[in-house]
């Protein structure tokens, strides 16, 4: 996607300033295409590529927040922002 129609969190979330991603622990910035919460707990950050990779992992019957472990609301907001979700 272009900047302009790329799909964007629409989650009301407040980054600490010390907000480590929850797979990698490395630090995250504020919301962006890099960087995701989960729309569930609002407490879960993550790059992208991490969620991505977890993603495949899991597959579409086991795929989590890692942090709440919700599928109702994180599986939709997480389809709905690209990220690939096998069935497995």
């Amino acid at each position: 996607f272009c900047s302009e129609h790329s799909p964007a969190q629409e989650v009301e979330a407040t980054r600490e300033e010390d907000t480590a991603c929850l797979l990698c622990t490395d630090p995250v910035e504020d919301l962006s295409y890099r960087n995701m919460v989960c729309p569930a707990c609002v407490h879960a950050w993550f790059h992208r590529e991490c969620i991505q990779g977890q993603a495949l992992r899991s597959g579409l019957f086991f795929f989590r927040c890692p942090n709440c472990r919700d599928t109702e609301t994180f599986l939709p907001e997480m389809l709905n922002m690209g990220i690939r979700v096998p069935i497995r």
